[in-house]
């Protein structure tokens, strides 16, 4: 089992293609290649954690998760609506959580910090919001798929990608 991380899809959402400038022609195109990205990178038991965003409606959430590999985790970002929350699929709906990955301490939630628990012991702050425009902190990643190739991540991934200037 693989742990894959993942913010921002904003699922049937027309004005994320044009407020992130998303390379999309429209909705359609880009919940296509949302779902087509997420399935190529997760297998169906691997446990993902959406940092929030999830789509723009909340009603069509169920049947959207049902067609995503993968045990899916919800840390509620600000476009997220009641109806995301209750969604069948989640396996867990909470705004913030700790875990540990290969060793390594993580903070997630949407917001990213400008501190957090165990920041100075080397922990890692993953988060999404920012859609890639936010000079992240040492050690704190936007797993927002806008500057993660619109797929979902792995932490060895994260650490091994060279510093993009948004990386801090």
């Amino acid at each position: 089992m693989t742990i894959l991380f993942t913010s921002d899809t904003h699922f049937g959402d027309h004005r994320t293609i044009n407020i992130s400038k998303r390379p999309f022609a429209d909705v359609a195109a880009m919940d296509a290649a949302l779902v087509a990205n997420w399935n190529a990178a997760v297998a169906p038991d691997d446990e993902v954690w959406h940092l929030g965003d999830v789509a723009r409606r909340g009603e069509a959430v169920a049947g959207l998760l049902a067609r995503l590999n993968g045990r899916k985790h919800l840390l509620r970002g600000n476009n997220d609506p009641a109806a995301t929350l209750a969604a069948a699929g989640w396996a867990s709906v909470q705004d913030y959580a700790e875990i540990t990955v290969d060793g390594h301490q993580l903070i997630l939630c949407h917001y990213p910090f400008r501190s957090w628990n165990g920041q100075h012991r080397r922990a890692i702050n993953l988060h999404g919001h920012s859609h890639g425009r936010m000079k992240p902190m040492l050690r704190q990643y936007d797993v927002g798929v806008d500057v993660r190739g619109f797929a979902p991540v792995t932490l060895a991934a994260l650490l091994a990608a060279p510093r993009r200037p948004a990386d801090g």
